[in-house]
């Protein structure tokens, strides 16, 4: 199972928010860059980054703090926020990224994650961040009234070739992450999911190497918090 140690920049440094909101951040001293070398001197192989000023934005806002982990690491990288065009999905696949992951912008119109995935093939990741059942889009700031299951049947034959699942109540909580919505998600998805959102400890890994359709596991709060510590996380990834 694969390790996706998280990154999310915000003012060019590492933040983390709590279930996604702005105005509960965390930020920490160290930079995106430093954060990556740390995870590659550590023997991780992939990287989750989001673009948080992206988010806000729809614009490729740290396109070159992103071009220049890529480049100095060889990690690979999968980057989301605020991608909304296949132009931007083009920057960041010239930029040597191995997944462009679409959120809202892929729920708001269908369209663009089939054409998306039909010019880029495999390289398009699809993230789903639900609430209490219903997809959220907009920085979470949205409740898009449409159900997760019911969205992923509508597209499920689009070629996403990963899907990543977060609950939102969970996200930045370290309360462990929602397994049975994600196992709900995992067992209809035709492509592998990634878990995220609440990570707490080493036994959180440990369960999710258990289940079906499960392609990997993101780790936030609990890594920058020092309550995961990296030399036992990378021992979990495969």
């Amino acid at each position: 199972m694969k390790i996706f140690p998280a990154i999310d920049i915000k003012d060019k440094k590492c933040v983390r928010l709590v279930k996604g909101d702005f105005n509960n951040e965390t930020v920490y001293q160290i930079s995106p860059e430093e954060q990556a070398g740390k995870y590659k001197d550590h023997g991780f192989k992939n990287l989750h980054i989001v673009d948080l000023d992206g988010a806000l934005t729809g614009d490729t806002v740290n396109l070159d703090i992103i071009q220049d982990i890529v480049d100095k690491f060889s990690l690979k990288v999968e980057v989301g926020g605020g991608i909304r065009n296949l132009d931007s999905i083009q920057k960041y696949i010239d930029a040597g990224v191995e997944k462009v992951i679409l959120g809202s912008a892929a729920i708001k119109d269908k369209n663009l994650l089939k054409k998306a995935c039909e010019k880029f093939s495999n390289k398009i990741a699809l993230g789903l961040d639900a609430k209490d059942g219903y997809l959220s889009v907009s920085g979470w700031k949205e409740n898009s009234n449409k159900l997760t299951l019911e969205y992923l049947r509508e597209i499920n034959d689009y070629g996403v070739s990963r899907l990543i699942y977060t609950d939102i109540n969970r996200d930045g909580m370290k309360q462990s992450p929602n397994f049975d919505e994600t196992m709900n998600v995992a067992e209809i998805s035709n492509c592998p999911v990634v878990i995220s959102g609440g990570v707490s400890s080493i036994d959180d890994i440990k369960k999710a190497k258990n289940l079906k359709n499960i392609e990997g596991i993101i780790v936030g709060k609990a890594i920058y918090d020092g309550d995961i510590k990296l030399e036992e996380l990378v021992k979990e990834d495969a």
